[in-house]
């Protein structure tokens, strides 16, 4: 067999880059220096982000395209640039010690987004995995009393001669709040910058260690908390809230829009459809569509991503919250088995990238 550069990229057009859901060839990351040497090829792929979270990914399923396409028999020899090779360095990552940060995010308040980010974080604990949970709703946080921790106060631990907060550990995961340091009686009357300041202490004067998993809590809507994180952090990916009304929906379409627009491009790991039919405890078997009938699961087949959880409006979710016991605590029940579910789902969808 011999070898030409169109097979090559013809093979390479299967192999898509994450980043924007576009094949690498079109995406002219393939660089004009490919080379070929018998049965053994040789060419650079040029990512457009510093660092970049999808270069080990990319560079495998490039590989595995050429012996799937090409032949099983070729050798490839591929090398990773950066587009912005020539500038400085990035810097280090925020948080060196977390290996996955997803954003729980929703278009509206009310959608019970803070209930799914509680429960998500307690059943991927269950799961074994080390998590910490950020509530980066500074105007209303929830969490404090979702944890039942409404009256811990973080302390200040030393860590490699710096004074850190330390969070609070409660179900298994490490947990902080500006909750914690506000009086809950009292309104946040902050601007923007303050509110975003307050915020950045939170992760980066916080000692999160080591963690599998870091769940961010966002507030609704698209706002400066949202654009201070995608500063501060590099996100994996973004798991979108929405009860199945219409009026939700439409809202959702623009915190979906703000993770896939061109210059963030955070992956949209899923929708969970929250409130997805009401279940009266005495009948348990019933399910009575109060908020319309697949509306996520819609949009979901309409973006091409999974729907990973549709939670129905129990009673107990509610109750359970308020009294800072999560259905997750609970695996055993219906609530607490939809949790873990959607849990085990992300972690899917995270092994993926």
């Amino acid at each position: 067999m011999t070898l030409y550069p169109n097979l090559i990229t013809d093979a390479l057009r299967t192999v898509r880059y994450p980043g924007n859901g576009q094949n690498i060839v079109d995406s002219q990351m393939v660089a004009d220096d490919m080379r070929i040497d018998g049965m053994s090829v040789t060419f650079t792929i040029v990512f457009p982000r510093n660092p970049d979270p999808f270069i080990k990914s990319v560079v495998k399923s490039a590989e595995t395209a050429i012996h799937t396409y090409v032949s099983p028999d070729v050798v490839v020899n591929i090398k990773t640039e950066n587009i912005a090779a020539g500038q400085p360095e990035a810097e280090p990552p925020t948080l060196p010690g977390v290996k996955h940060i997803i954003a729980v995010s929703s278009g509206k308040g009310g959608v019970g987004k803070s209930t799914v980010a509680a429960n998500l974080a307690i059943a991927l604990a269950r799961l074994g995995y080390s998590v910490g949970l950020l509530d980066t709703d500074i105007f209303g946080p929830s969490m404090p009393k979702m944890f039942h921790v409404e009256d811990a106060r973080p302390c200040a631990i030393t860590v490699d001669g710096r004074d850190l907060i330390e969070p609070i550990e409660q179900y298994g995961v490490k947990l902080l709040s500006i909750g914690f340091f506000v009086s809950p009686e009292q309104a946040t009357l902050w601007r923007g910058a303050m509110a975003c300041n307050a915020l950045k202490q939170l992760i980066t004067e916080a000692a999160w260690g080591d963690l599998d998993y870091f769940i961010l809590d966002t507030p609704p809507g698209t706002s400066d908390i949202h654009l201070s994180l995608l500063q501060l952090l590099d996100i994996t990916g973004a798991v979108i809230v929405s009860t199945p009304q219409q009026v939700a929906l439409a809202d959702a379409r623009k915190g979906i829009n703000m993770y896939q627009n061109e210059k963030i491009n955070v992956p949209l790991l899923g929708l969970v459809e929250n409130m997805a039919w009401f279940t009266p405890a005495e009948l348990p078997q019933n399910r009575y569509y109060i908020f319309g009938r697949e509306g996520c699961r819609q949009l979901a087949d309409e973006l091409g991503v999974p729907l990973l959880a549709q939670i129905p409006l129990v009673q107990s979710i509610c109750d359970q919250g308020d009294q800072g016991s999560p259905a997750a605590l609970n695996p055993a029940s219906a609530e607490g088995m939809a949790f873990m579910d959607l849990a085990a789902r992300v972690v899917s969808q995270v092994d993926k990238l």
